[in-house]
């Protein structure tokens, strides 16, 4: 029997819980992805917190990537410090930290941007050394891991879908062929950090017509497994449902995320729509995932996962309203209120 408070080991990776702070937007770095003193304040208060491991909100691979403002990147090697200070504070609270190694969209230095079916063969291997080249910063500034951000139709996730990439050659047509860029990014990734945990977020669905959908997903992530990813998080397409509430709609990627479980090895991770401990411990112990990610519960309460622990509450105070995508720095608006 699976317990929500124990101590788990993945492949280089230790939790003391199964409770994952999933990849958040802060959208406060400098524009050369610089930490502000706010951004080191909010990650010190989610170690704090008790979430059993932290991944960091999206942090692109590439210094042109201007696919919106406030990212945090690992595209220089001159932002090492202030990563590994990052790093430092969340290691003080007994917590590893994964890098969310992300691209936006590919753009040219020009400043052009170019899709999947536009991009050159060449184009294609510089994003493949653009990972690579970020998770070696990673594997410098003391990071426990990475993730590949393959998910929400970003540029990865619209390159791996049917719905976008139509090229023809190697890296266009079979769900192989599309997957090739992730899998070489993988190897590329293994080979400069060889002892990082590394994971994938992928879509269990692209939910739009002609898009990824479950069984080819299934594929995918069959070819990740096959190719040695440590962990796949399961997420998908309009991911922040709106109007979760807990014992009623939660875990909405659950069955998907439980056919992966059951089908291969690799450990799975479940985020979406976790709102109570009872939904967390049944899927913990009516499946095979591992571990369960959590996202906008954390802005409204950062140390649920101590509440959870020690009993103060059994579900949390989110009430999937979507504000926080429209708020000042993607707070949680109810907080705010709370504390003026």
């Amino acid at each position: 029997m699976k317990k929500l408070f124990e101590p788990v080991t993945l492949n280089h990776l230790a939790l003391k819980n199964r409770l994952v702070r999933s990849a958040r937007w802060e959208g406060i770095a400098a524009p050369d992805g610089g930490i502000p003193a706010e951004g080191y304040a909010i990650y010190e208060e989610l170690a704090k917190g008790g979430v059993g491991a932290i991944i960091t909100g999206f942090t692109s691979v590439a210094a042109n990537d201007v696919y919106f403002g406030g990212m945090m990147r690992l595209s220089d090697d001159r932002l090492i410090p202030q990563y590994k200070k990052l790093v430092e504070i969340i290691h003080r609270e007994g917590c590893p930290v994964i890098a969310q190694l992300a691209l936006g969209a590919f753009y040219r230095p020009s400043g052009e941007q170019a899709e999947p079916n536009e991009m050159t063969a060449d184009e294609i291997q510089t994003v493949i050394r653009w990972f690579a080249d970020a998770a070696a910063r990673a594997k410098a500034a003391g990071f426990d891991g990475v993730q590949i951000h393959a998910a929400h139709f970003f540029f990865l996730s619209r390159f791996v879908s049917p719905r976008v990439n139509r090229r023809t050659d190697e890296y266009g047509g079979s769900t192989e062929n599309r997957a090739r860029i992730l899998l070489e990014i993988l190897r590329g990734v293994r080979s400069v950090a060889p002892d990082l945990h590394i994971t994938a977020k992928i879509n269990s669905d692209d939910f739009t017509p002609g898009g990824l959908t479950e069984n080819e997903s299934l594929a995918v992530c069959e070819l990740l497994a096959g190719t040695g990813i440590d962990s796949i998080e399961v997420s998908g397409n309009g991911t922040s449902v709106s109007g979760i509430r807990p014992h009623v709609n939660e875990a909405y990627f659950a069955p998907f995320a439980a056919r992966l479980a059951e089908k291969f090895s690799v450990p799975v991770i479940l985020v979406g729509g976790l709102r109570s401990r009872a939904t967390m411990e049944r899927v913990l112990n009516d499946t095979k995932i591992e571990l369960l990610s959590l996202s906008r519960p954390l802005l409204h309460e950062p140390d649920f996962p101590r509440k959870l622990e020690s009993g103060e509450s059994d579900v949390s105070k989110c009430v999937s309203c979507n504000a926080c995508y429209s708020s000042p720095l993607h707070r949680c608006i109810f907080r705010k209120e709370a504390a003026r």
